[in-house]
């Protein structure tokens, strides 16, 4: 600037903006104090969410009853519901099976014989170590269920249902692994699709039936079971493991199955508990019925006249 220019004269107050500014501020606080005013919360629906995390951790063995939420309304605001007539039963309770305790201990159960079916198949292969590295037998395992598959071709002559004598000792090993604490012991007969018909047996259905007896009266005879944990089954050729289109698949499918089936009492628990708990709904229901039946308890109101 030069010394011979006049001096800019500024002006008195504070700038136009500021009062705009201001304005806005105040419109805007106004704005959030409203939202703020006509905002509610609702109790029920916070009450819900806060027990969410304390019921989610551990098992729940009792359903707490709580009150669902609704939207309000004025009809709901301004008004109060009628006084009801007083009942028979001042209290309303909810009713819940409990049987969250009887499904845990079916389960603890049921991991427990699990792994005493692996362990039963681990002394079952070491035990016949030597006839599974010929292929005469194999063994496997389902669940708490024990499978022990004789072939033919180390234990029956084609066509045959009596056990070769060289198989005996391996009977014996399996017996000597079964007692009356393995469970229940269910021997199957199987065969290939290769029809047979002679004097002994009408179809592979006998023969399949007659090689299971076989082998059961020897396990029996040799191992201190319960006749009545024990069942023999014959399919014939119903229930191959193999294809029956080449000779090696056919010969996989003609076979003596032992199966020793684990874990009868947890069924029979399961089964208790099931039973337990639709009594106790039943009952309950009855209960229910009877509180039906029950007329409402009312005092009558009589008036007197005030003689003057």
């Amino acid at each position: 600037m030069s010394e011979g220019a006049p001096a800019k004269k500024e002006s008195a107050g504070v700038p136009a903006w500021v009062m705009t500014f201001a304005d806005l501020m105040t419109l805007l606080m106004c704005f959030f104090v409203l939202l703020l005013a006509f905002s509610e919360m609702d109790a029920a629906k916070f009450k819900q969410l806060s027990g969410s995390m304390k019921d989610a951790f551990g098992v729940q063995a009792e359903i707490e009853v709580r009150t669902i939420p609704k939207g309000t309304s004025v009809v709901a605001q301004e008004f109060s519901p009628g006084k009801p007539d007083p009942s028979a039963m001042n209290e309303v309770r909810q009713f819940t099976i409990d049987s969250n305790r009887n499904t845990l201990d079916a389960l603890d159960r049921e991991l427990k014989e699990i792994q005493e079916t692996r362990d039963h198949a681990r002394r079952l292969r070491l035990a016949l170590k030597e006839e599974i590295a010929n292929g005469s037998v194999s063994i496997q395992t389902e669940g708490m269920k024990v499978i022990v598959h004789i072939m033919e071709n180390a234990s029956f002559d084609s066509g045959h249902a009596q056990i070769r004598n060289e198989f005996l000792p391996a009977l014996a090993k399996i017996a000597a692994l079964i007692d009356s604490n393995s469970g229940e012991v269910t021997i199957s007969g199987h065969t290939d699709n290769v029809p047979i018909s002679n004097d002994q047996f009408r179809s592979n259905w006998d023969l399949s039936t007659s090689r299971a007896v076989s082998v059961a009266h020897e396990l029996l005879q040799a191992a201190d079971l319960d006749p009545g944990n024990v069942m023999v089954t014959g399919h014939a050729d119903t229930r191959p493991r193999a294809e029956n289109d080449t000779a090696e698949n056919r010969a996989k499918n003609r076979r003596v199955d032992i199966s020793i089936v684990r874990g009868k009492e947890i069924d029979e628990y399961r089964r208790m508990s099931i039973t337990a708990a639709r009594a106790e709904f039943e009952r309950e229901a009855a209960f229910n019925a009877e509180l039906d039946q029950v007329q409402p308890v009312t005092t009558p109101v009589t008036t007197e006249e005030v003689q003057p």
